[in-house]
């Protein structure tokens, strides 16, 4: 392991003993509690997250990434699996589908047969929107591409080729995803997003106020003060007006109340696909920018995914 990386793993059940000086019935508890993980399915005693880091000559620094495995990743150590490429929205990381609760959906999912095996695999974006910074200080999206692309598919026994390799986020990651895809769709089979990031226009707090906290996160990406045509493009908006997007297969929603005005950008990528007759699935839900909002409508994209692995 190198140096300044940690290893976590997530799913191994351990039981102790408690000494019974409480009532009958506080026992009377702990041992349906015991039963409880004694019968737990077996997809989901031994499915597990493992978090580690990567080490980047890109990024000049480890970079921690989390992974969640199904069942079969240990009971077979010769089988090769399909990946998801999970992305994190600002101000999150890359534990999100275990402090979500993500991690308990995918395994109910696969415990009813909704889901296929495959790797989700989540890298800690930080606020990077996952692409190269204006400046070219961080070069994320070259990390991504050239570096933990290669390190994951090789260590975690991903199948190879395109077939096998989707990308999907919320917020920021949806922008990520989206921007990504459109710009490396050879790499993809498909791409989803939720309440991505999608901003058709330079916002005017960053013209009006460039030392505001919000955009000095946003200029820490697109510069200070903000470069319009770098901006415009990385905008996955307008790489869908000329990308070659044959094959590609694109799922993206968004609440209807959007806390950041973000359905506006979501139906402007659905007209532009339209327009462009390029199949895709979109849906505008009730709903806000917020966890519950995520947490109802992952599980159509992860289904989604799983359809055409």
């Amino acid at each position: 392991m190198s140096e300044g990386s940690h290893l976590i793993v997530l799913g191994t059940h351990h039981s102790s003993y408690t000494r019974c000086s409480r009532p009958l019935f506080r026992c009377f508890l702990y041992f349906l509690y015991f039963l409880y993980f004694l019968y737990l399915p077996s997809s989901f005693a031994s499915g597990r997250v493992e978090c580690n880091a990567v080490p980047s000559k890109i990024l000049s620094r480890n970079l921690s990434y989390c992974i969640v495995l199904p069942a079969s990743f240990d009971a077979d150590k010769t089988k090769h699996f399909p990946i998801l490429y999970a992305l994190h929205g600002l101000g999150d990381n890359e534990q999100f589908f275990v402090h979500s609760g993500l991690w308990n959906l995918v395994e109910d999912l696969r415990d009813r047969g909704e889901l296929r095996d495959f790797l989700i695999a989540t890298p800690a974006g930080g606020a990077t929107f996952y692409i190269n910074s204006k400046d070219g200080k961080v070069r994320y999206e070259d990390f991504l591409l050239q570096e933990f692309f290669p390190f994951i598919e090789k260590h975690y026994r991903a199948s190879p080729g395109r077939a096998n390799r989707a990308i999907s986020g919320v917020s920021m990651g949806g922008y990520g995803a989206l921007h990504l895809a459109f710009r490396h769709p050879q790499l993809f089979n498909s791409v989803s997003a939720h309440s991505a990031a999608l901003i058709e226009k330079l916002p005017a707090f960053l013209l009006d106020a460039p030392q505001s906290p919000r955009a000095r996160v946003l200029g820490s990406v697109f510069g200070i003060p903000p470069d319009i045509a770098f901006w415009n493009a990385n905008s996955p908006l307008n790489l869908a007006r000329s990308a070659n997007l044959a094959g590609l297969k694109i799922y993206f929603d968004c609440g209807d109340q959007d806390d950041f005005g973000f359905e506006a950008g979501a139906a402007a990528l659905g007209k532009i696909l339209t327009a462009r007759k390029i199949p895709h699935e979109f849906h505008l839900y009730p709903g806000r920018h917020d966890p519950s909002y995520f947490a109802a409508h992952l599980p159509a994209s992860l289904q989604f995914h799983s359809r055409l692995f």
